[in-house]
């Protein structure tokens, strides 16, 4: 079907009547209002001026986007301060036309507000001032009645410090004083305000289609989230009691997830991986979420384990980010499993947590779960590494992966269908890493001997430093040796602090700020006797291919399940174990 929009420029007057047919409404995922004293001063001194010029043409105060929910009322999306701004404004008019003399402009002007702010009888035209044309409904807000009293009374308490009515207070005195000083001009404003300033109300015929209209003309930064919407919609599913639980539960996931650097948006995008697992679905197009969640009239929001799910999930991101244990689950202190995690977060892309997630969901409770979720991981991280190494593309693995969610609802021990990759090709690609995956190479090497999380800041160091002097390698041509200078041979991870104090210095000066480093392959570089040279780089290059193809061959690389890997992965020869060992002993991996 195609979407529709209806676009009639209206008057302040014309456009607030409409909320006799269709009530305005301010639903519950928009913001508190918050216009400053500032915008009121400016909105009431641009009217002014408008006025005092004797402007024939109209006055544009702006757009108002809009949709007919399915109680027939018009939910607004975007103009919501705007619209709150002026019922407040028309109010303050309204009162203070009633604490003046009755002549024809004083009933004139009354009447055409009556019919702008409350309901009215169809025949006799009498005002029914406890039926408003508009209605806030923001979440936890306690301004929402603060709003409908000052329409239906005209007044605030005289301590009253929300916005509603400190602006409704500064309305007054602008009014007040306006009309003091310019008694003339003062019914010219009113009829300004009323039948000079115009909207633009843009009425789409869906949310969705209102939504993206707001995204398109909003350039504040504050678009809606999906996550608002979601909110919403679980809330108004629920009785008194179940919304106050929500909104703490809520309130306390959103807090926890942003001091783990995520949001409540991301959780339910993970959460929709997990979801789609369980149906089996293994498109490899992802739905928007607001799309997927939805379906069904959103019958997935609904559902009582839903926010504990949630909170689940953010158990897992508090590990991988905060680097934090959590109570009662003993995996979250097993450091192989949170040095596999802290690999996989330099991944070049987010298809890692998609299975990260769905086995955790499913699986934590397990009895071994941390036996299992550590060969999962490490077995995930051999295959998806490989392939990215040899095919740095998102294409590489992600049919692989869609595949590998649903796989997992099955099994603990899932099937991988990734296709093998050629070993030599991965050695060659190894040596030459494509940037993206630098970080990644390094930080498996060195958790072959790190005992616990390397630092959060470190860089990449290139040990032969990136600028040398000519001179220094006069049998070789300057783009060979900076061809070698970017071989992974070269680079090892180093705190960034002390990183800044080595400079670009070469390899015996480094070495002093080497001894003082926590990562352990860098304390081993220290204890090289040797110098450092394109020869040193080249030996590396292939010690840590060989090595790192045995790690990932360990973990489970080309084996299509986790149970084979177990009986079938290939294990170090002695010949491969001594090359190793030699390796460590000169400090090079």
């Amino acid at each position: 079907m195609a979407t529709t929009i209806e676009v009639n420029k209206q008057s302040v007057k014309q456009l607030l009547e409409t909320g006799k047919v269709n009530k305005f409404i301010i639903p519950e995922y928009q913001r508190p209002y918050a216009w400053s004293d500032e915008q009121i001063q400016t909105l009431f001194e641009d009217l002014v001026e408008y006025t005092e010029n004797n402007n024939e043409s109209t006055y544009f105060l702006g757009t108002i986007v809009s949709y007919e929910n399915e109680n027939g009322e018009q939910e607004i999306i975007d103009g919501q301060q705007r619209i709150t701004s002026l019922f407040l404004l028309l109010r303050a008019l309204y009162s203070k036309l009633n604490s003046m003399t009755e002549t024809k402009e004083v009933k004139n002007f009354k009447g055409q507000i009556e019919s702008a702010l409350w309901e009215q009888d169809e025949l006799t035209a009498e005002v029914d001032f406890e039926k408003t044309l508009i209605e806030s409904r923001v979440m936890r807000d306690e301004g929402n009645k603060v709003f409908s009293e000052i329409l239906i009374t005209g007044d605030i308490g005289v301590l009253a410090k929300d916005n509603y009515s400190l602006n409704y207070r500064l309305f007054t005195e602008l009014i007040e004083r306006y009309a003091t000083n310019e008694p003339q001009l003062f019914f010219y404003f009113i009829r300004n305000v009323l039948n000079k300033a115009i909207l633009l109300p843009i009425t789409a015929d869906s949310q969705d289609t209102a939504l993206t209209i707001f995204s398109t003309l909003n350039d504040r930064g504050l678009a809606l989230s999906d996550a608002d919407i979601f909110k919403a919609k679980i809330y108004n599913q629920l009785d008194a009691d179940g919304k106050v639980t929500f909104i703490e539960q809520w309130q306390k996931l959103d807090d926890e997830a942003t001091n783990a650097n995520e949001s409540i948006q991301k959780l339910f995008y993970y959460y929709m991986f997990y979801l789609r697992a369980l149906e089996n679905d293994r498109n490899t197009t992802t739905p928007g979420i607001r799309k997927y969640y939805s379906r069904n009239n959103f019958e997935q929001l609904y559902k009582s384990d839903v926010m504990g799910n949630l909170s689940t999930v953010l158990n897992l991101w508090l590990v991988v980010n905060n680097r934090v244990e959590i109570e009662d689950e003993e995996w979250s202190k097993n450091i192989e499993i949170k040095q596999v995690l802290d690999i996989l977060t330099s991944y070049p892309n987010e298809f890692w947590k998609y299975p990260v997630v769905i086995y955790y969901l499913k699986y934590n409770d397990s009895e071994n779960f941390e036996e299992l979720f550590l060969k999962f991981l490490k077995k995930l991280l051999a295959v998806l590494a490989a392939r990215y190494i040899i095919t740095p593309t998102i294409n590489a693995v992600k049919r692989g992966i869609l595949n590998l969610n649903s796989e997992i609802i099955k099994s603990p021990i899932p099937t991988f269908d990734f296709s093998k990759v050629s070993e030599q090709e991965l050695k060659d690609k190894i040596k030459h890493a494509h940037r993206n995956t630098v970080r990644m190479i390094l930080k498996i090497l060195a958790y072959q001997s790190q005992n616990d999380i390397l630092p959060e800041k470190w860089e990449i160091e290139h040990i032969l430093p990136q600028k040398w002097q000519t001179n220094y390698f006069p049998n070789n041509s300057e783009s060979e040796v900076q061809e070698l200078v970017e071989h992974i041979g070269n680079k090892v991870p180093f705190e960034k602090k002390l990183n800044i104090i080595a400079g670009n210095g070469y390899f015996k000066k480094k070495q002093q700020s080497y001894e003082k480093s926590k990562v352990q392959l860098v304390l081993n570089l220290s204890k090289n006797h040797n110098d450092w040279g394109l020869n040193e780089i080249r030996e590396r290059d292939i010690r840590i291919s060989d090595e790192l193809l045995i790690i990932l061959n360990d973990w489970g690389l080309n084996q299509p399940n986790t149970s084979a890997q177990d009986e079938t992965s290939p294990v170090p020869t002695a010949e491969e174990l001594k090359m190793i060992e030699e390796l460590k002993s000169k400090g090079l991996i």
